[in-house]
């Protein structure tokens, strides 16, 4: 009986994000209460991979940021690959509309934050941090909303989410990599060929894409890149076609067996290494210092106001339309959620200031940010679906289309 009920709540849509969210809330609860001695010794524990002279030498913390949320890119990656092959990204008059809103909810956000942060430089590294999307949490609050929700507003807000992490990962490589090693770099561009043959050749079975993908990644860490880039690269020599089984995918059985482990286990233990944030001390005054209250401005208000600004003009522009059986009040909704940055936010929070702060946690500007869009976009999309259901219209169901 627990099995089963189990086993119902983890196929359950926005399972992943319940998951995640009491993630983050053990690890604040955990953070202030006397066993925050365990916590940090524990995100702080020294984990050391040597074979031979090479040696690779990382607390846990970083292990989990470096390693394991490479496994989570990698995901993404391959998500990314199949909605370009066959899925939303394939047809490009689909993409015009959240391609927009997404490149608006991303550069606005950052704007609000160089606007509280311009006059101090040091803080200016953390201007990426708002314009990014946290899609298990988005999806999962509005999952929270059932069957009202019309199959395209989940596609629109899905395929904003899929731009925002192409725009993530372009960020991370372009803005966020420390002093490069060339010699590091060119082994791994030495796999990339490698990959490309294996997958030219056909090869389904992984464990060779995984041996040249680990050995890229090593290179990767070690060059100044974030590692993390590695895991995206590798998913891109993913084959999506086995011409041996054409009704087995190799790269959508690796997205699924990968999906549970990354949405139920990665994900939750990033969140609970990374929102440990101690209030000892906490007060208004760092609350309302530039860099939390920039981030927190960026994700409510500027994320909204990018959305829907870009929205509008395409489709006043005539260049896009509304998704099907949906208004402007539901879109709102939407952008709303697009503001709940928690995962992405606080990976590049850790990049932009190493985790070492002085009179401030960017990551209490995250939290506040998140939760306020999160309630606000909920509220918004309850009470417009509500309304929908109220006049008798009825969303188009593309699945039945």
């Amino acid at each position: 009986m627990v099995f089963q009920k189990l086993k119902k709540f983890f196929e359950y849509e926005a399972a992943g994000g319940i998951v995640l969210a009491i993630a983050a809330i053990a690890a604040m609860i955990v953070a202030n209460s006397p066993l925050n001695h365990w916590y940090e010794s524990f995100i702080h524990a020294p984990v050391v991979v040597q074979v031979g002279n090479l040696i690779i030498d990382k607390d846990a913390h970083h292990w989990i940021n470096d390693g394991l949320m490479a496994v989570f890119f990698f995901l993404v990656g391959l998500e990314l690959k199949r909605e370009v092959l066959i899925g939303e990204l394939s047809n490009i008059k689909q993409i015009i509309l959240p391609a927009a809103a997404a490149i608006g909810g991303m550069i606005v956000p950052a704007l609000v934050y160089v606007a509280f942060n311009h006059n101090n430089p040091d803080y200016l590294a953390g201007w990426a941090i708002p314009a990014a999307t946290d899609i298990a949490f988005a999806i999962g609050i509005l999952s929270l909303l059932g069957s009202r929700v019309p199959n395209s507003l989940k596609i629109f807000l899905v395929s904003i989410a899929i731009f925002d992490d192409i725009g993530a990962i372009l960020i991370i490589a372009l803005f966020y990599t420390s002093d490069l090693s060339l010699l590091s770099l060119a082994v791994a561009g030495i796999c990339l060929p490698f990959l490309y043959l294996l997958n030219k050749r056909n090869v389904t079975a992984i464990t060779p894409y995984l041996f040249f993908g680990i050995i890229m990644w090593i290179a990767v860490l070690k060059s100044g890149v974030h590692a993390t880039l590695a895991g995206v690269l590798l998913a891109l020599f993913i084959p999506m076609v086995n011409t041996d089984d054409p009704e087995h995918s190799p790269l959508e059985d690796l997205e699924h067996d990968l999906h549970g482990t990354v949405a139920f286990a990665i994900l939750p233990l990033f969140a609970f290494a990374n929102a440990g944030i101690s209030l000892q001390g906490a007060g208004f005054a760092q609350l309302f210092h530039s860099v939390p209250f920039g981030i927190a401005a960026g994700l409510f208000i500027g994320k909204q106001v990018g959305i829907m600004l870009m929205t509008w003009g395409i489709i006043k522009a005539g260049m896009a339309s509304l998704p099907s059986g949906t208004n402007f009040k539901q879109i709102y909704g939407v952008s709303l959620l697009c503001g709940v940055g928690f995962t992405m936010s606080l990976f590049i929070s850790g990049l932009a200031f190493g985790g070492v702060t002085e009179g401030f946690d960017p990551r209490l500007g995250i939290i506040l940010g998140s939760i306020i869009s999160g309630v606000v976009g909920y509220t918004v999309l309850k009470y417009t679906l509500k309304e929908e259901a109220s006049t008798g219209i009825t969303a188009i169901d593309l699945t039945k289309s």
